[in-house]
């Protein structure tokens, strides 16, 4: 049940952060939301961060660099998703998006990638997919 919980939070918080990032970029433009967006991010963290006086970094050296570039792709992930709303609308482009991320996250599971267990893709998933992709096409016919 906490999954869940965290799971519909993160996706209020994507879908509200989606939309104010846009109107920010409407007034500042795209990269200087991005640094507002990033710079604010690293303020709350670093003061969550030593608010807790638990720092240790030391595992860093035994990560797969490649799992350094979140807050690369975080940069490209506001640039598309503030072009997506602003050209799509906050609906429709947050459902292509989510369609998206479940086939990314659908792919990651079933071939085992970055290290995540292998979960067996069936059926149902692959119905699941297509449901969801009928649902993104009943919701943007114009009626």
């Amino acid at each position: 049940m906490k999954g869940i919980i965290y799971a519909m939070a993160a996706g209020v918080f994507i879908c509200l952060q989606a939309v104010f990032n846009t109107r920010l970029g409407e007034k500042i433009g795209f990269w200087e939301t991005n640094t507002v967006v990033h710079g604010s991010g690293l303020v709350l963290t670093v003061i969550i961060l030593l608010s807790t006086g638990n720092i240790s970094f030391a595992g860093i050296g035994e990560a797969n660099k490649l799992y350094l570039l979140g807050g690369a792709l975080g940069v490209f992930i506001i640039f598309c998703v503030m072009n997506t709303i602003s050209t799509l609308g906050a609906a429709f482009g947050v459902a292509i998006m989510l369609i998206t991320q479940l086939i990314a996250a659908t792919i990651i599971d079933s071939f085992g990638l970055f290290g995540s267990p292998i979960m067996k893709f069936d059926i149902t998933k692959f119905l699941g997919i297509v449901i969801m992709i009928i649902g993104i096409v009943v919701f943007k016919l114009k009626g």
